[in-house]
């Protein structure tokens, strides 16, 4: 497995049907900065909202996976996921020109051949793991469907599938190293049965729908009427049903070829925790909601371990600051009282460190609970703000001539009061990359190695004019 972070040197495009829109939609993989992420932008809508794969915006699994952010949806994630996951890329920013990834032949070949065309670049940043130490259950009594991740030095799925088909039988897949994926599995298409695909299509369900991206299993005999309806409806004379029940619309590469892409799928979905796991992965029946349910449950392990740990930025009190509050004053419009960052620590391409001083000089201290003072919650967050502006005014060469205005705020959490004598020390890190003035940012503050207060905001640099010092 990788040791480096990785994205990809180009973009790459590829265009196609979109399974059940119909729509036809063009997916263009770019580049992406360290720590970015995957993160989906639909090019078709006014602003071209962002949409990150993380399995907390699944909005539906029925026939796909679909993440949903503020009334805006991508669907048919799975597939392109999958492709990330089998060439281990971490930051991908994957512009799409509809609201459905397209289908191709059903598989993730198309997908990883376009993202190893575009070439694959190591990023001069660890890749962080999520190294499994327990054992982690999902079961849906329901449905059949278990699924088990247990620890171990590599990351390995097995999938176990039985629809109590006869034509399809028990068939069973394994990936040992992620490195077989592109010959193992990428090319493995999803499937249906014919009573499936008759539903599916007498309830317009797939408008996108062809014979080339689907193996069509049929499990009992097939009617001549429905015969001629299935070449009515997709142009072809030459129908009719193979031996092994096979609809003869494609050839079948594996005997297990079902079973191998439902494991093609619990890659997809599992690259909505956010980060690369370390476990071996068993699933008996897997689907889209199974795989989701069980995602969600490895992210959470992932936030209450990193409640646990000190994730405070560490600094020096000797250490000379990288901005000084003169140099702070240069480049932020804000004046005391109201300028509430002292120092910034560090600062990169993708996160900000920085300091302020809580005393009880502090004018807001006067009115606000006089006699037990407790810093204004709203006051922690425009501080986190201007530290985060700093990164954000940092790309413009005269940033003393900008002003940073508030878009939007989400996720506030206040953790513990933060009063007099306090040091606070601010960590933003970009949730994507600055374009066209707009920063979306991911913050933290803390207080003796504490977590105070967290949010995500997103702001936008607005050039003024006069507002030279």
């Amino acid at each position: 497995m990788a040791d480096k972070q990785q994205t990809i040197r180009s973009r790459a495009s590829l265009t196609g049907v979109g399974l059940h829109s119909g729509e036809t939609v063009t997916v263009t993989f770019c580049p992406a900065p360290i720590n970015h992420g995957i993160i989906f932008k639909r090019t078709d809508l006014e602003g071209q909202p962002l949409i990150p794969a993380d399995v907390d915006l699944v909005s539906d699994t029925a026939r796909g996976t679909t993440l949903s952010l503020n009334g805006v949806k991508i669907s048919t994630v799975e597939h392109a996921l999958a492709a990330a996951g089998g060439l281990q890329i971490d930051n991908l920013l994957i512009e799409v020109s509809g609201v459905e990834i397209p289908i191709l032949d059903g598989s993730a070949q198309f997908f990883l051949k376009a993202i190893k065309e575009a070439g694959i670049e190591v990023q001069e940043a660890d890749r962080e793991y999520y190294e499994l130490k327990t054992n982690v259950f999902y079961n849906d009594p329901s449905r059949n469907v278990e699924i088990i991740a247990v620890p171990s030095e590599d990351y390995k799925v097995k999938v176990m599938i039985d629809f109590n088909s006869k034509v399809l039988g028990f068939q069973h897949a394994q990936l040992n190293d992620i490195n077989d994926f592109e010959e193992e599995i990428a090319a493995c298409r999803t499937f249906v049965f014919l009573h499936e695909l008759n539903m599916l299509v007498d309830n317009n369900l797939i408008k996108g729908g062809d014979l080339s991206n689907a193996i069509v299993y049929v499990d009992r005999p097939l009617q001549n009427s429905e015969l001629e309806k299935l070449k009515k409806l997709f142009g072809r004379d030459d129908i009719n049903v193979n031996t092994e029940g096979v609809l003869n619309n494609i050839e079948v590469t594996h005997q297990n070829e079902a079973a191998r892409h439902k494991l093609l799928d619990v890659v997809g979905d599992l690259m909505l925790v956010g980060k690369p796991i370390k476990a071996h992965i068993i699933a008996t029946r897997p689907g889209h909601a199974a795989n989701i349910e069980f995602a969600k449950k490895i992210k959470q392990l992932i936030k209450l371990e990193k409640s646990k740990r000190n994730d405070s930025p560490a600094y020096d009190i000797f250490q000379n600051p990288l901005y000084t509050i003169n140099d702070i004053q240069r480049i932020l419009p804000h004046r005391q009282p109201f300028l509430l960052i002292d120092k910034i620590m560090e600062m990169s391409e993708t996160h900000v460190v920085g300091l302020k001083n809580v005393t009880m000089n502090e004018e807001f201290f006067k009115g606000h609970f006089p006699g037990n003072p407790i810093m204004p919650g709203v006051l922690i967050i425009e501080a986190m703000a201007q530290c985060g502006g700093i990164l954000a005014l940092n790309t413009v060469p005269d940033p003393e001539n900008y002003i940073t205005y508030f878009m939007k705020i989400d996720n506030v959490k206040f953790k513990q009061k933060v009063i007099p004598g306090d040091t606070l020390v601010f960590k933003l890190e970009l949730i994507s990359p600055i374009r066209r003035g707009i920063c979306h940012m991911r913050g933290a503050a803390y207080v003796n190695n504490k977590v105070v207060t967290e949010a995500e905001m997103m702001a936008q640099i607005v050039k003024e004019k006069g507002l030279s010092n």
